[in-house]
């Protein structure tokens, strides 16, 4: 049974990432059948990561409520409702409607499953998981791809992945006695908290370490995020490549995160979360550094990879340490205003360097890069330290 509700929750991560590359692969041809500018994106963008903080910051509540893979099930059901919606919509004000779902069901599941994982299953599981993602949010774009280059349009690219949504949350609910089954020394009413009232967002913030915690994944999505976005635009200005060329560089970047959590898995076997954490900023910094050598296109290849690598960990790993960092009675929580962190530093910090390249020089890109990692390191040591002092009292 712990072997086949381990399988469930890997499909459930490739699934989780299926969703997330549609919209940007599917929007060049998107805008135009819309009759919208191009920039209208960035609101339907901002629509679903307004729905996953609020979802992410009630994910205590609902867990402590309803159990983790109720959660989870009901999540992935309205994440299809959504999707099926986005298929049958043929104007911007209705992508807009169903984004609020979209993102409502992102964010719940995404804390609710990365919690239960951190509880019950051993780190390097949580670096094969967020692997999978990474596997799914590379086969949307595929799947995208296929219907647009079939001539069915970027609707029937959606309601592939919606129906694949659906077959999802069937299995999910077939599986549900298999989540009340798995105990690893967390009784199911503690886990799922039906014996502990749901914190409220100023009781999670007084928590010694809970402040440090959040700064520190809102640095490193919004490195994560900003690197992502202004690569191409970075080696096409800065380094002079051509725009075709950019595009295949900047991926690196991601092959880098999607490759390093395979390996990261392996290493944690090893490595505890906080030496995984500090190896994989320590790459990071490896990777700016050799963006800001003057070496042309090869030195800021170099860099791209090695930033991939050295995100690799640091996402699963902050999740994974979150119990023992916190206790497992309050870990939901956490985990909750960790990813109600990392949506808002997602959506604040990009736009932010678009302002600083417009404006000053894009070539403050690794600059840029290299203040928030900075303020990552500094966040996550203070951390440490929190913990230490308190369990050393």
């Amino acid at each position: 049974m712990f072997q086949l509700l381990l399988a469930i929750i890997y499909v459930s991560f490739i699934s989780l990432g299926l969703p997330d590359s549609l919209l940007g692969s599917a929007w060049p041809t998107m805008y135009k059948t819309l009759g919208v500018p191009v920039s209208y994106a960035g609101a339907i963008s901002m629509i679903i990561a307004m729905g996953t903080v609020v979802s992410s910051l009630q994910s205590d509540r609902l867990t402590k409520k309803m159990g983790t893979g109720k959660v989870t099930a009901f999540s992935v059901m309205l994440t299809a409702i959504a999707l099926f919606g986005f298929s049958v919509s043929s104007s911007f004000w209705q992508l807009c409607l169903w984004a609020v779902p979209y993102g409502l069901g992102a964010g719940s599941v995404d804390a609710s499953l990365n919690n239960y994982v951190a509880l019950h299953y051993e780190s390097r599981h949580m670096s094969w998981l967020h692997c999978m993602w990474g596997v799914g949010a590379s086969l949307g774009p595929y799947i995208m791809g296929y219907a647009l280059g079939a001539g069915q349009g970027w609707n029937m690219g959606y309601r592939y992945i919606a129906v694949l949504q659906v077959i999802l949350t069937a299995v999910l609910l077939f599986s549900l006695p298999l989540w009340k089954n798995r105990n690893n020394g967390v009784s199911e009413h503690c886990q799922d908290g039906n014996e502990a009232a749901p914190l409220t967002l100023a009781e999670i913030v007084r928590i010694p370490g809970a402040k440090s915690v959040m700064i520190t994944f809102f640095c490193y999505c919004a490195l994560e995020q900003t690197t992502g976005l202004w690569a191409s635009s970075y080696l096409v200005m800065q380094s002079g490549m051509s725009a075709g060329a950019a595009a295949k560089c900047a991926s690196l970047f991601f092959l880098g995160i999607t490759g390093g959590r395979a390996a990261s898995g392996f290493l944690t076997i090893k490595l505890n979360d906080t030496r995984m954490i500090r190896l994989g900023q320590m790459i990071i910094a490896a990777g700016v550094f050799a963006m800001l050598i003057p070496l042309g296109e090869v030195s800021a290849m170099a860099g791209l990879i090695l930033i991939g690598l050295g995100c690799a960990p640091i996402y699963p790993c902050v999740i994974h340490s979150t119990p023992t960092l916190f206790g497992a009675d309050k870990s939901q929580a956490i985990i909750g205003v960790q990813m109600a962190s990392a949506y808002v530093g997602t959506c604040v910090m990009p736009p932010i360097f678009g302002l600083i390249a417009n404006h000053i020089s894009v070539s403050l890109f690794p600059v840029y890069l290299l203040v928030i990692l900075s303020l990552m390191v500094c966040m996550h040591e203070k951390l440490i330290r929190v913990h230490r002092d308190v369990h050393n009292q």
